[in-house]
């Protein structure tokens, strides 16, 4: 399984995103899909996360009402919609997912073992 990401860019505070995490190779059945960003200067941190089969989404507390992490099935394609972005969002944002193993925590990147390539956010005041 290969994850390509896209949607990222430049955008003014206030504005909203969408980013896509389409997947390819093998079969596709993962437990979860998660986006982490990286800001500059600083840590990977969970952003939040769905649980393929249920739907079920998790959100860490600087996102919650903001950001709305779907997934299309037949599609293979998870997204993160993230509305009235702020600077503070700036970062490179990565999607992951849990293949072929369980979920012991999904804010911990060491829960997910496929990982995209970064995409960059940038909101500008």
């Amino acid at each position: 399984v290969q994850l390509q990401a896209s949607g990222g860019g430049l955008v003014q505070a206030g504005g909203s995103l969408r980013l896509s995490c389409a997947a390819s190779g093998r079969t596709y059945n993962p437990n979860a899909l998660a986006y982490f960003r990286q800001p500059p200067g600083r840590e990977r941190e969970f952003v939040g996360a769905i649980v393929w089969s249920s739907g079920n989404t998790y959100y860490a507390d600087s996102v919650k009402g903001r950001f709305t992490v779907s997934r299309d099935n037949p599609r293979n394609t998870g997204y993160l919609q993230m509305d009235n972005l702020k600077p503070e969002d700036t970062a490179v944002y990565y999607c992951a997912v849990a293949w072929g193993r369980l979920i012991a925590t999904f804010t911990d990147p060491d829960s997910y073992n496929v990982w995209g390539q970064g995409t960059l956010v940038t909101v500008s005041s």
